[in-house]
């Protein structure tokens, strides 16, 4: 038996015993509702080390993973209806079938074909089970709506409907950015949730055109904005300057520091997005 093999029976080893009738109260109230929170959570802490590129903290995050797809399955055999095998089993068989190019005598040249290929079979397969009539299945409505709008998009670009290029995309920024400000100066708020949440899709159908993972770039803005703006109140503070007290102009001074020192760092480590001069201004599942 592999190393690999052996850590996985001693994993599902441990599940069983903390699921047997004396075994870990906690464990045993557990459901995979109760359980929903804490894939999540995981799922969001592998990013994260992702992220901070701490390969010590990445084994360790996806571990944590592992052991929720381990509970949910401990959960399933427990019901009778399917076990952690059945679960890597599946995973294997749609893998070679959806690799014809290096399982079987399929042709893939690149990966746009590999691809096409890859949702072409995904729909044949959604249509024996009965469905497949739409090129949008299987989104979950619970991904966050940056992550799904980029998602859909992708989609439906698998069978043509897309701009030729990012300029396309970009244009229809532009428009809805202006039918935004149209709602805004008409103040009327339906009108304005409504171009606004049209632009933040257009944005992310944009972002998936360049190439970037909307999602993620906003999870890295948002993570530079929170350094900023803690550099921010530490520096106040070391100033003496009550909270709430600072003017915007000195936040902003502070804030364009913060910048600076960012971009120092930058010249000297991994590259980053910028976040701005100041807070004023795919397919394989």
């Amino acid at each position: 038996m592999s190393a690999a093999s052996k850590a996985v029976e001693r994993l599902l080893a441990i599940m069983s015993r903390l699921r047997a009738p004396d075994g870990c109260p906690w464990d045993l109230e557990q459901t995979l509702e109760t359980l929903r929170p804490y894939l999540l959570e995981e799922t969001y802490e592998v990013l994260e080390a992702i992220d901070t590129g701490d390969a010590a903290a990445h084994r360790e995050e996806l571990g944590d993973l592992l052991l929720q797809i381990v509970f949910q399955a401990r959960l399933r055999e427990e019901a009778g209806t399917f076990a952690f095998a059945d679960v890597a089993d599946a995973i294997s068989d749609k893998l070679v079938s959806r690799h014809p190019h290096v399982f079987g005598d399929g042709q893939a040249k690149d990966t746009e074909a590999v691809l096409k290929q890859w949702a072409a079979l995904k729909r044949e397969e959604k249509r024996k089970r009965g469905g497949g009539l739409s090129a949008l299945e299987g989104v979950p409505r619970e991904l966050p709506a940056l992550a799904r709008a980029d998602r859909l998009t992708e989609k439906a670009s698998r069978v043509g409907f897309d701009w030729p290029d990012a300029a396309g995309a970009r244009a229809k920024v532009a428009e809805e950015l202006r039918e935004l400000d149209e709602a805004i100066a008409a103040g009327r708020r339906p009108e304005i949730e409504r171009e606004l949440g049209d632009t933040l899709f257009a944005l992310a159908n944009l972002a998936r055109k360049l190439g970037v993972a909307p999602e993620e770039a906003l999870r890295g803005t948002v993570g530079r904005f929170i350094s900023r703006f803690t550099h921010v109140e530490q520096e106040l503070a070391r100033r003496g300057v009550a909270h709430g007290t600072a003017t915007l102009h000195e936040m902003d001074r502070i804030w364009d520091e913060a910048k600076s020192l960012e971009d120092q760092a930058k010249s000297s480590g991994p590259p980053h997005a910028g976040l701005g001069s100041t807070p004023l201004g795919k397919e394989r599942g």
